[in-house]
């Protein structure tokens, strides 16, 4: 797994955004200059994030963008597989985007990866974007 970098600057906006649950709604130049994101580019993020149930927004002066639901509720497998696709090394051990490919011809190999894919896959699972504020 390798992380793109719209993923990455995905995770930065709801980690911002994550700090910020509970208070007014968060203007994307706000986030683009904290986080030094691309405005252009975090729009297009935060409208992948808004259509997937993640993020609620209002348009105009007063507008802006908030989580849809606590931040111990969003994975950031979740956001990663919105992303990216698949947490696996090789799609052919993906629970999700499975495809075929040589390695099915080894046992251990297939072994050996899917091992790597459950231990990335649990770890990103049991992480939420309030385990990353925490100070």
């Amino acid at each position: 797994m390798k992380l793109s970098m719209k993923s990455e600057y995905a995770c930065l906006a709801l980690i911002d955004l994550s700090e910020n649950y509970g208070k007014d709604l968060i203007k994307i130049e706000g986030i683009s200059k904290r986080k030094k994101i691309p405005k252009k580019y975090l729009e297009q993020i935060l409208l992948s994030l808004k259509r997937a149930g993640l993020l609620k927004s209002k348009r105009g002066a007063g507008g802006g963008y908030m989580l849809s639901k606590p931040p111990s509720k969003i994975s950031i497998a979740e956001v990663v597989r919105l992303m990216d696709g698949a947490l696996a090394p090789v799609e052919s051990v993906s629970k999700y985007f499975y495809e075929p490919s040589p390695i099915e011809k080894n046992k251990q190999l297939m072994g050996l990866f899917r091992n790597i894919r459950d231990y990335v896959s649990n770890k990103l699972e049991k992480t939420t974007f309030a385990d990353l504020i925490k100070k």
